[in-house]
């Protein structure tokens, strides 16, 4: 009863994470900027594009024109946040054909089970490789905001919105992979074998 219960909530977990890593790749709020000049603006950074919103004018924004051009903290995460996309989508595939309630490929659990192995650690690897660059962007922000070289005056970047929810997919990930490969170490006992079990019994008895 239980094995189903934890593969639903493993991959339907998984799933959530994968939805907020894409989501995390392309909100442009990796980091906020309020200037005190002008508190009706708000500038925004992230990994495609620059963006501005203003009180009155919405928000506009600005692809980066050169990928080179970027911090290096930037280049590195679109790479792996890409990755981490690309490798959870296909963790989705192959767990996704290796679940119980799946009746294809229903006599071939070996195979099954190599499926939600595979796929369960395609997930620990994406959750893991969306964990890093906003963790390395989280960390770069805060030392350019404690930089004792650069002047008071100056306006610093904050976190934004986006790192949260890229930890919030980074965990999912990790947590639904491991409840698949959870369920590969656990026993399901089939109704026809608990039924060849009783009738074996019962056949003793009458012996007796």
């Amino acid at each position: 009863v239980y094995r189903p219960m934890m593969q639903l909530s493993g991959i339907l977990l998984s799933l959530l994470g994968w939805v907020l890593s894409c989501l995390t790749t392309y909100l442009p709020q990796w980091k906020n900027l309020n200037l005190e000049l002008n508190e009706l603006e708000i500038w925004t950074m992230g990994l495609w594009q620059a963006c501005v919103v203003q009180e009155e004018g919405g928000m506009q924004c600005k692809d980066f024109d050169s990928f080179l051009a970027l911090p290096p903290e930037l280049r590195i995460s679109r790479i792996l946040m890409c990755f981490s996309n690309g490798s959870g989508f296909l963790g989705l595939l192959l767990s996704g054909f290796g679940l119980d309630c799946l009746k294809i490929g229903e006599r071939q659990q070996e195979q099954k089970k190599r499926l939600l192995l595979f796929g369960g650690m395609l997930f620990w690897i994406s959750g893991i490789t969306a964990i890093v660059p906003v963790s390395w962007v989280a960390h770069s922000t805060v030392q350019e905001f404690w930089d004792e070289n650069i002047p008071d005056i100056v306006p610093r970047w904050d976190f934004g919105e986006a790192l949260f929810v890229g930890w919030l997919a980074g965990f999912c990930l990790i947590l639904g992979g491991s409840l698949l490969n959870c369920t590969i170490c656990s026993t399901e006992v089939h109704p026809s074998s608990v039924h060849y079990a009783v009738a074996e019994q019962q056949d003793q008895c009458q012996h007796l």
